[in-house]
């Protein structure tokens, strides 16, 4: 099979042995595979790939067809279409996933969606309701809510009742936070005065950090997922105490196979139904075959994009 092989820092189209199904994997003809920060971080040698894991072949997600599948493997058969999320090795010709972690794809949805759905809805869904407990009514920051696990994390909360307001830099994306469930859509200079927020969903990092700390309100909760912006930053202790307010910080690629298992099985339960119907989209900004791994990279990397790059197969 061909995969995109990370080699010193670039990308290259590579050729590699077909991977072999476990005892409870199925085997994929991959057709689509989302871009995610983690594979740009995985890139710069900044998140290297759990155990049992092709250390050099990124990928988290993928959308495709069962082609094999191990002896123990009760829920899904040769022919099936199915997504869902890896611990890497995604963006390639041919992938295993573990039954557990794979979702059946909805009919008509098409395969670059496909792609993109698995890790940004789990991710936000995960970090929203398990994390953070979201309710009904709260007010919630959504920063750096144009990409993928934003535009997810926006619809999301905006289904559950949350009051919804989405941080963007890029004025030019901002437009297309509303039809996705935004009640506000603000510059991350505007974050403060728009507070205070029972929860912020941060994606950004350093640079967002203390401008959300510093809007929270009584009993605030903020979740930490995405830190392109750098992973440092201070702030004052006592500024969480006065406030009973709580920050952590999530991810999903480490968690072992019971854990994502109940991730994902929260997701087919509660999200993928509203996927089906039409009430949850995933916005594609921009499509790349394999051999384009590194303009889809470039893509990612230069911002200015609404939801998902998309590796796919031409």
């Amino acid at each position: 099979m061909r995969a995109v092989v990370i080699d010193e820092g670039g990308l290259r189209l590579d050729e590699r042995p077909d991977p072999v199904p476990g005892d409870t994997e199925l085997l994929i003809e991959v057709r689509a595979a989302g871009l995610n920060g983690a594979d740009m971080l995985q890139r710069r040698g900044g998140y290297p790939s759990p155990p049992g894991v092709p250390a050099d072949i990124p990928g988290l997600e993928l959308a495709g067809e069962v082609i094999a599948v191990g002896h123990q493997v009760t829920r899904f058969s040769p022919g099936e279409r199915v997504m869902g999320i890896v611990g890497g090795g995604a963006q390639a010709e041919r992938c295993v996933i573990d039954e557990s972690h794979a979702l059946g794809v909805p009919e008509g949805l098409g395969w670059s969606e496909a792609g993109g759905f698995p890790e940004t809805f789990c991710t936000a869904f995960d970090a929203l309701f398990s994390q953070a407990a979201l309710g009904a009514g709260e007010r919630l920051l959504v920063t750096g809510a144009a990409g993928g696990v934003g535009t997810a994390a926006v619809q999301l909360a905006h289904a559950a009742g949350a009051v919804v307001v989405a941080s963007v830099r890029d004025e030019r994306s901002r437009g297309a936070l509303v039809p996705l469930g935004a009640d506000e859509v603000i510059g991350p200079d505007e974050v403060p005065a728009r507070g205070p927020y029972e929860v912020v969903l941060e994606l950004v990092g350093a640079a967002s950090v203390p401008a959300a700390l510093g809007a929270l309100a009584t009993g605030g909760r903020v979740v930490v997922i995405g830190i392109g912006s750098g992973g440092e930053v201070q702030f004052h202790l006592g500024q969480l105490m006065a406030l009973r307010a709580r920050i952590s910080g999530s991810t999903l690629r480490a968690r072992d196979r019971t854990a994502k298992a109940v991730v994902v099985e929260a997701v087919r339960r509660h999200v993928v139904p509203n996927l089906a119907a039409g009430r949850l989209r995933v916005p594609v900004a921009e499509t790349f075959g394999l051999d384009e791994a590194e303009r889809a990279y470039e893509r990612f990397a230069a911002g200015g994009k609404v939801g998902k790059i998309v590796l796919v197969a031409r």
